[in-house]
């Protein structure tokens, strides 16, 4: 009598509590595909230069709005001009990086577990 020796594809034999590595990674597919979606509705908003300028961005880094108020903008100041643009440039970049964040942040809970997959650990991360 021989023992039969082969593979157990599609087993989940060994892996703690029966787990099925291939429907944790069809799970966190579909949640990284919700994710997206989500992120594409949600928005940050960031304000700088006292409320001089105000910027509105997507998790999927579209910008929305760019409001200017002119209340806060001193337009008796020769350089006024150099200083909305320079303030401008960095509400848009806070505003990427505050979405990019947003962004990660949301993925890291999803994916956040792959090193828990056993034989998937070493490979992403």
């Amino acid at each position: 009598m021989s023992k039969r020796r082969g593979s157990r594809r599609g087993s989940s034999a060994g892996l703690p509590g029966g787990a099925n590595p291939m429907a944790m990674l069809q799970k966190m597919q579909q949640d990284m595909a919700e994710a997206q979606e989500s992120l594409e509705q949600e928005t940050v908003e960031v304000t700088v230069g006292g409320g001089a300028i105000r910027v509105v961005i997507t998790g999927h880094q579209r910008v929305q709005a760019v409001e200017i108020n002119p209340e806060v903008i001193d337009m008796d100041d020769e350089e006024w001009l150099n200083d909305l643009q320079d303030l401008l440039v960095a509400a848009v970049n806070q505003a990427i990086e505050q979405s990019q964040a947003m962004a990660a942040e949301r993925m890291e809970r999803i994916t956040g577990g792959l090193g828990n997959i056993p034989g998937l650990g070493g490979l992403l991360g």
